[in-house]
């Protein structure tokens, strides 16, 4: 057996995990291509094919990128955050901060972007707000989600689209408890009530 190599399983996430500290610690670095498959797979004392899934992990994590014919390079050497994850740590009065800048983004692309159907919807989710105001909170909180979700989707930006859905997670949770704690509903200017 090779020296120092990987024994038990799962191999991949060994693997993965060695050629990652080797990038931390600066053995290639950043826009440095990694050697090949056949000379990790010896240093590695692993297969082959081991080392492909170790290197798609990495490009999973943000830490190397395959270019077609021309090899596997490093792009980083710290792992890109998981957005999902950090949001679920972080606190709802900051993520809704954050989402309300990005509706209001979204509400001035839908005002010049928005079609006929877009407006449909959004008329059907305000109804849809309306009635559900009587139904509870977390029927509330999920229809006042559906109206904005018909806000950023009448924007017609997939990467708005794509970043506000990373919220609504953590703002269902955060907004239902707060509801459910506080009591407190907006009032709608629409109806004149308070929902």
């Amino acid at each position: 057996m090779v020296p120092g190599a990987l024994r038990a399983s799962p191999l991949v996430e060994q693997a993965a995990e060695r050629l990652r500290a080797q990038i931390a610690a600066g053995q290639w670095p950043v826009g440095t291509k990694l050697p090949g498959e056949t000379t990790l797979a010896r240093d590695l004392g692993v297969g082959r094919s081991t080392v492909r899934e170790a290197l798609r992990a990495l490009a999973g994590a943000g830490l190397v990128r395959p270019r077609h014919g021309a090899g596997v390079f490093v792009i980083a050497t710290e792992p890109a955050e998981d957005w999902p994850a950090r949001l679920r740590r972080s606190a709802v009065t900051d993520v809704y901060e954050v989402r309300m800048g990005v509706e209001v983004q979204a509400a001035r692309l839908a005002a010049g972007r928005r079609t006929p159907e877009d407006l449909a919807a959004l008329e059907a989710a305000l109804e849809g707000r309306r009635t559900a105001a009587a139904k509870g909170d977390a029927a509330f909180v999920d229809a006042d989600i559906a109206l904005h979700r018909g806000v950023v989707a009448a924007a017609h930006n997939p990467v708005l689209t794509a970043l506000f859905e990373e919220f609504v997670p953590v703002l269902r949770s955060g907004l239902v408890t707060l509801l459910e704690l506080t009591g407190l509903r907006v009032h709608d200017p629409n109806t004149g009530a308070d929902t």
